[in-house]
């Protein structure tokens, strides 16, 4: 069987390693100040329900439909999601 992504809208970033980054959205602040985001520059190490993942430098950050933040890699990311208005 094959299926088709359902078209949903998710807010993301993309991660420079820069310990001046500061468009930084109030979702991945918050996940930052509760401890289910730490950062170790150049790396992000986000807490999902698979466990620790890593996000390296230029990784696109996704808070997903419910909340859950989870890094995707640039080249999936295009592959995957385009942007909206």
């Amino acid at each position: 069987m094959k299926f088709r992504k359902k078209s949903i809208i998710v807010e993301a970033f993309k991660w420079t390693g820069d310990e001046k980054q500061t468009k930084d959205p109030i979702w991945i602040v918050q996940a930052i100040r509760n401890l289910k985001v730490k950062i170790d520059y150049p790396n992000l190490f986000i807490e999902t329900l698979e466990g620790v993942m890593k996000a390296d430098i230029d990784d696109w950050i996704i808070q997903g439909v419910n909340g859950e933040i989870y890094p995707c890699k640039p080249d999936i990311f295009k592959k995957t999601y385009e942007k909206v208005n």
